[in-house]
């Protein structure tokens, strides 16, 4: 999946859980969650959704590590086997 397609398929489903968002008014590289104001349950409940849509696992150890659009791109295009991002999702935690 191209990082485009990706990050479609990510503000797609972030929509889902918060219909307000608007994907132009979001900062790649500053705090997802302080952007779009969602509290532990609604991000819990977005992370979920991109497990089931993804078919990714997210563990909740790697949770800490999802804080930006970029850090989450990089992350799940890690996990897809993707060249849109980071070879290993370990590369984030230099974000």
């Amino acid at each position: 999946m191209e990082r485009q397609q990706l990050r479609s398929t990510v503000i797609t489903t972030l929509q889902s859980i918060a219909p307000e968002v608007e994907d132009s008014g979001l900062v790649a590289d500053r705090p997802l969650r302080d952007q779009v104001d969602l509290d532990s349950m609604d991000w819990l409940n977005f992370l979920i959704a991109l497990h089931r849509q993804l078919h990714v696992d997210i563990p909740e150890s790697d949770y800490g590590r999802l804080r930006t659009l970029d850090n989450l791109l990089d992350y799940l295009a890690a996990k897809l086997g993707n060249a849109a991002g980071p070879a290993d999702p370990a590369d984030i935690a230099a974000h």
